[in-house]
């Protein structure tokens, strides 16, 4: 049996384009559901639970079925050990051919390099930060002026530090202004879209 499976993230939005793409594919029974790719989402979840030998599931394009490549071969590993095959109808992505399996697996090899990759990003990003002077956490409760009147007093980071019940490190990060919570997000890169790692990794093999 072919299933189909439309997503929007918001109820503002509708399935309308992806409901007309799986129909006039001939798919008989389509599974939608209005939620974020970031959350849980019990529509796709019931639809792979229920898979049987020999269902194709179908989607109008691959980001309405997962929210990055790693997130993707979790889901087609999971119709694969059902017995079920995959279709994207817009990018060139299937599990029902040799080929098709072929490429999946490659995906799977870019998946977990892009994985390794993260982890390197995340690390560097850290590092890089507390280079810089940026502390990971909250920011401090002791207040700038607090520092500041202590050292005027003519007290050392330290003596400062232990008066306010705080290393002097953190005592002189404050008093100085460097002190403030780390922006994760501009210390790690945003993952590639699963079609354009695919794309670069077909766009290598035929150099």
């Amino acid at each position: 049996m072919q299933i189909g499976y439309a997503r929007v993230s918001t109820h503002q939005q509708d399935t309308s384009l992806q409901l007309a793409a799986l129909l006039r594919a001939g798919v008989a029974r389509i599974v939608e559901e209005k939620r974020s790719g970031v959350a849980t989402r019990p529509a796709l979840d019931l639809l792979l639970s229920q898979l049987q030998p020999g269902d194709e599931v179908i989607v109008y394009k691959l980001d309405r079925l997962a929210r990055s490549l790693v997130d993707l071969m979790r889901i087609l590993a999971r119709i694969d050990s059902a017995g079920a095959t995959f279709r994207s109808l817009t990018e060139a992505i299937e599990t029902v051919t040799p080929v098709g399996r072929m490429l999946t697996q490659v995906l799977c090899v870019i998946a977990e390099f892009e994985r390794g990759l993260i982890r390197e990003r995340c690390q560097a990003g850290r590092v890089e930060a507390r280079n810089r002077g940026i502390r990971f956490g909250s920011p401090p409760r002791i207040s700038r002026d607090q520092v500041l009147q202590l050292r005027a007093e003519g007290l050392t980071w330290r003596k400062v530090g232990a008066r306010l019940g705080c290393k002097g490190d953190t005592a002189r990060l404050i008093g100085t202004g460097t002190y403030r919570a780390c922006d994760r997000a501009a210390a790690v890169e945003p993952l590639a879209s699963p079609v354009a790692v695919y794309r670069k990794a077909l766009a290598c093999g035929s150099a």
